[in-house]
């Protein structure tokens, strides 16, 4: 293993801090395969390209993908197609998220509109019954 100057790396705690996030989380991502540090005895040293892909993990999760997702989309780039096929999948990906969103995003309108009416016939009762609320 050649030297290499610590100043090329970024330790957990520079990322823990830059991506608000625990220790425990890039271990995690560590276990997973998804980023592989490398190793000075006990301490992880993280490369510009580890860094990359923290903040893509990490925004793959805020779009709700799962780890399964996010390693499939990150492998893809690794490995032929390359990158045109990490970007058709990821287009895809998105695409399928989207679409569940928006039936999620359904579901919950009409489930707020049928509140509404339950409320409103409730109200409405209450009323004939001479309740005041």
């Amino acid at each position: 293993m050649k030297q290499t100057d610590t100043t090329d790396f970024y330790s957990i705690t520079d990322l823990t801090r830059e991506f608000g996030i625990s220790t425990r989380t890039i271990r995690f991502y560590e276990d997973e395969g998804l980023i592989a540090p490398v190793r000075r005895g006990r301490t992880r040293l993280f490369r510009p390209s580890d860094r990359r892909l923290l903040m893509l993990i990490l925004r793959g999760k805020r779009l709700g993908f799962s780890i399964a997702e996010i390693r499939e989309i990150i492998s893809m780039y690794k490995e032929p197609p390359g990158e045109a096929g990490q970007l058709d999948l990821l287009i895809q990906r998105v695409s399928e998220k989207r679409d569940q969103l928006i039936q999620k995003k359904r579901d919950i309108d009409e489930t707020i509109a049928e509140l509404d009416q339950v409320e409103e016939q409730s109200l409405a009762r209450l009323a004939e019954l001479g309740v005041g609320t």
